[in-house]
């Protein structure tokens, strides 16, 4: 028998692919269409109508397995009933900016990239405007390796110096940024890469390390590892209006034109503060925030800011999850609306997030 979980899944795998099935497809109509209330209902009903009928149809087939799993279940009812309950969430983000923070395994899983493309283009086809801001360090670090460099990190943060720069901004830029581009493209969904040195997109800073010796705390210069300290999002706004969506790489310019390698999910941050946007999502390799890691029970669904502050503080949240919560902490002081941080390695994060009451991840608000 499934879980809520699974079912939710399944449903959502099995949505998106009537959504975008060569026969009797919204995506060729949608394309280039402006996206009204009336016709968010259309489809809402149609892709209702679609999901129904194929559970229908299954009804049957004795011999269909999945639907005796379905069956077992709650019929084809409750289905429909997820339908509906999706439908104010798309409603309610109709015209609104989310930010996307694109990385970890969800990255490097050729199986989560198309579902990754799936929601970002079901986004773009409900009338969200979407901006993905993507990492690459195990990229980076692959990379490297091939060409015989080793990397040093310092408190966590990669030791740069001017050829590792270089190199960084190759696969970032070059390499990842247009593959993601070229997988948006394909799916129908006009993208556009830019790194943050366009345009003056992201100037930056010298970001030194902090590192704890002996009890002492001090400063270490890195190389070529920054910081945010200016954003200009005027070719951002200029491509969202223009209907595309901005995939940006996390690199920025320093006074002199070098370029520094900066955390993406703290650009991300910095883009959709910028942008007032309604939501930063931050894809990650974990579920969210835990009071306690190794008690699954502790999950934590919705965090103030005065919490995760205090949480930091008292070490309740550490190691990796610090940048991250950090990260929300950010965007919602400098003018975003909400800070989610998901769990990309489950196919459809992105929409079980958005367009569910109960959501999957940590809200931070």
């Amino acid at each position: 028998m499934l879980t809520e979980g699974e079912l939710k899944n399944e449903l959502a795998d099995r949505l998106l692919k009537k959504f975008f099935a060569d026969a009797g497809s919204f995506e060729d109509n949608l394309t280039d269409a402006k996206l009204g209330e009336d016709l968010i209902k259309k489809l809402t009903r149609e892709l209702i109508g679609n999901v129904s009928a194929e559970f229908n149809k299954a009804e049957d087939t004795e011999s269909d397995a999945i639907l005796q799993e379905e069956s077992a279940i709650s019929g084809a009812h409750h289905k429909t009933e997820i339908l509906i309950e999706a439908l104010p969430y798309i409603q309610q983000f109709y015209g609104k900016t989310i930010v996307v923070k694109y990385g970890g395994n969800a990255m490097i899983n050729d199986t989560l990239k198309e579902k990754f493309t799936q929601d970002i283009a079901l986004m773009k086809c409900t009338g969200i405007n979407v901006v993905i801001v993507h990492g690459g360090g195990p990229e980076i670090t692959g990379f490297l390796k091939k060409l015989g460099k080793e990397s040093k990190f310092v408190s966590g943060l990669r030791v740069t110096d001017e050829e590792t720069v270089e190199i960084a901004e190759m696969v970032l830029d070059g390499k990842i940024n247009s593959e993601i581009v070229n997988l948006l493209n394909r799916r129908g969904v006009r993208s556009v890469g830019l790194s943050g040195k366009d345009a003056n997109l992201i100037r930056a800073e010298k970001k030194l390390a902090t590192v704890y010796e002996q009890g002492a705390r001090t400063k270490v210069d890195i190389g070529y590892v920054g910081k945010t300290k200016q954003v200009d999002i005027r070719i951002v706004e200029d491509l969202i209006n223009g209907g595309y969506i901005p995939v940006i790489a996390p690199i920025g310019v320093g006074e002199n034109g070098e370029s520094y390698n900066i955390n993406a999910d703290y650009v991300a941050a910095d883009i959709a503060g910028a942008l007032k946007a309604e939501k930063l999502l931050l894809l990650t390799d974990t579920e969210g925030v835990y009071k306690n890691f190794e008690d699954k029970t502790t999950f934590i669904s919705t965090l103030t800011a005065q919490e995760a502050k205090e949480y930091i503080k008292s070490g309740i949240i550490a190691g990796g999850m610090i940048p991250k919560v950090e990260a929300c902490l950010r965007a919602l002081q400098s003018g975003a609306g909400k800070a989610h941080i998901i769990d990309g390695r489950l196919p459809h994060s992105i929409i079980l997030e958005l367009f569910t009451a109960s959501g999957i991840g940590t809200q931070v608000e």
